[in-house]
């Protein structure tokens, strides 16, 4: 079972039985208003500044920031390198994607992913049964290149980040064009997704998460 819960931006408190894990933690300074979190893990996909913010950390959880194999408190993780821009890096750097293998699931943070992923990359983003993947274009995917990644995937549960919200990203486009490209009805925002594998679907489903 996992529990997922949106932040803003790239930041997600994922929870299983054995660990409670943070992507991308976003400073208060972006919109946001995070309560401190006590987590296990913390993940970076990239160093810049809306994603390393450990200020909002209430305690010393293990650090996770690139590629690589990695187990702790009985989640495997595994950092994919990717990039920030559609040019290899060159404009906006590098970025991480990780997938989080627990129980009996597998979730996928694309980060500040801002390129069609190639071959190797979907070979492994393919074990994902939970894809969360940015929207709002700008310096990430757009709703177009969203769903064009989404469709290389077997995920069965879509979660949009980093789109237009009254928090912040106001640069960015909001959540519709993204659901319009996706052809997905409108949902009511959850507070969390609390999700075991039994529950998913055939084909993928779109969850939005409230803040």
């Amino acid at each position: 079972m996992a529990e997922i819960k949106w932040f803003g931006h790239a930041c997600f408190r994922i929870r299983s039985r054995d660990a409670t894990i943070l992507t991308d933690p976003v400073p208060r300074s972006f919109g946001y208003k995070v309560e401190k979190q006590k987590v296990d893990i913390v993940t970076f996909s990239h160093a810049h500044p809306g994603h390393t913010a450990l200020e909002i950390v209430a305690n010393e959880p293990k650090i996770v920031d690139g590629p690589g194999e990695y187990e702790m408190n009985d989640v495997f993780i595994t950092g994919v390198r990717t990039y920030h821009d559609d040019k290899r890096g060159a404009e906006l750097g590098r970025n991480t994607a990780y997938l989080f293998e627990i129980e009996d699931l597998v979730v996928l943070h694309l980060g500040d992913l801002g390129h069609q992923p190639g071959e190797d990359e979907i070979e492994k983003f393919s074990a994902a049964d939970i894809v969360i993947i940015p929207v709002g274009g700008g310096p990430v995917l757009d709703a177009k290149q969203a769903v064009e990644v989404i469709n290389l995937l077997d995920a069965k549960i879509v979660i949009p980040m980093q789109y237009r919200t009254p928090n912040g990203d106001a640069q960015r486009d909001p959540l519709e064009k993204f659901l319009a490209e996706m052809g997905a009805a409108a949902a009511t925002p959850r507070d969390k997704l609390v999700v075991r594998a039994s529950d998913l679907g055939e084909s993928p489903e779109v969850v939005i998460l409230s803040l």
